[in-house]
């Protein structure tokens, strides 16, 4: 059973005198309890989005957000603010992109994750600073009762990066969102946050959305991948499955552009023409046309319906990357 089921979410911001913009596109997908379901894309294509839609976050003027975002049988945007505020912490925890920016830099690192345990589990003060120090501790902060004290421009970025990490898992949430928790941290620190994540999913039973532009995370962290384009599901696979056998001309390109330890010397990179912003609506076609090597006419033309292979593949596209192999798509 899913944990979290996402249907036909879409969310349009609109400003007075200016046209809507639709940043999701119905998107629809499900994430189970001890499985890490990736959200991957170019900048623009609606990840983080989608999940400030999900967690509640986005501001309730100028975006209007429809479709069912369901959580263990609740849908959550049916839900008050103060419903909304009792859920999100308790069962829902988010990590977001840059944690220099996410924290308070006027007050210590201690009292910001021990707020959160004296708001949702109602310990004391004393008790939340001892659990405080327990949480820093087990996401790998050196000398946590030292840190506690401290304040965030104090902490290298792997450790704020880790501060944020302990204060999402305060509550024990069944659902934790991590918002491009790597991108401005070392390979290093990297490897070891993701070290760190897949380590809590598989103790606790965790349901993680991995949101990343990075398919070298990806690879080596999620059990399930959507590709987003435009603000929709372009294709959805398997991890193996996906990097094996892409689909979709957008994820093909993603995995083109990546270097290769295993290219020669001199081969260059093959990267995917134009931008994000070089889309036409996909009401009247395919929003990756102007980009695709594939493209045909009926591209321009005609909205590509949703197709689903065995199991839970699924495939937007008139005119996908064959493969030898193929048998069914």
């Amino acid at each position: 059973m899913a944990l979290l089921e996402v249907r036909d979410l879409s969310v349009v911001f609109a400003r007075r005198g200016e046209p809507p913009v639709t940043a999701v596109d119905g998107i629809s997908f499900d994430v189970e309890p001890g499985r890490t379901v990736g959200l991957v894309g170019e900048s623009g294509c609606g990840k983080s989005v989608t999940s400030l839609a999900i967690m509640g976050l986005l501001p309730p003027r100028g975006a209007e957000v429809t479709g069912s975002v369901t959580f263990d049988g609740t849908d959550l945007l049916g839900l008050s603010r103060r419903e909304f505020d009792e859920r999100r912490g308790r069962d829902l925890g988010m990590v977001f992109q840059d944690p220099l920016t996410s924290l308070n830099p006027v007050v210590a690192v201690g009292l910001q994750v021990a707020e959160v345990i004296e708001r949702h589990r109602g310990l004391s003060r004393k008790k939340a600073m001892t659990e405080a120090a327990d949480l820093l501790r087990r996401v790998g902060i050196p000398d946590p009762d030292r840190r506690l004290r401290e304040y965030p421009h104090q902490l290298s970025g792997g450790m704020r990066q880790r501060a944020l990490i302990a204060m999402a898992l305060a509550c024990r949430p069944r659902l934790l969102i991590a918002d491009e928790p790597t991108t401005a941290l070392d390979v290093t620190i990297q490897a070891q946050i993701l070290n760190l994540l897949t380590e809590l999913v598989a103790e606790t039973g965790t349901a993680l959305i991995m949101i990343t532009h990075d398919l070298g995370v990806v690879a080596g962290l999620c059990d399930e991948v959507n590709v987003l384009y435009a603000g929709r599901v372009v294709e959805r696979a398997a991890r193996h499955e996906l990097f094996a056998r892409p689909r979709h001309p957008y994820t093909a390109g993603l995995l083109a552009s990546i270097p290769r330890l295993d290219s020669g010397r001199g081969t260059r990179l093959t990267p995917i023409k134009g931008s994000i912003s070089d889309n036409i609506p996909w009401d009247a076609g395919c929003a990756f046309c102007p980009r695709c090597p594939n493209a045909l006419e009926v591209c321009q033309q005609q909205t590509p319906e949703v197709s689903v292979d065995v199991g839970s593949r699924l495939l937007r596209c008139h005119n996908p990357v064959r493969h030898s192999n193929d048998g069914g798509m």
